[in-house]
């Protein structure tokens, strides 16, 4: 599954979590600032454990973010 998803008519175009209105770049500046996964997903419903996890593995084997 995709897991992250990007269209313009959600949040401008920048890159989300598939199903949802939460970037990218927030469940990122989330996980910086010490929240664990569950926290976050006890946060923002809209989320679950396998989609944070999904879209984590998702940047982690990107090439846009690895350099390869």
């Amino acid at each position: 599954m995709k897991w992250i998803v990007s269209d313009p008519d959600h949040l401008g175009g920048k890159p989300r979590i598939a199903g949802t209105r939460i970037s990218v770049s927030f469940l990122l500046e989330c996980l910086a600032c010490g929240m664990s996964i569950a926290e976050i997903v006890r946060a923002y419903p809209t989320l679950t454990e396998d989609a944070v996890r999904g879209a984590l593995e998702e940047l982690a084997r990107s090439r846009q973010f690895v350099g390869s």
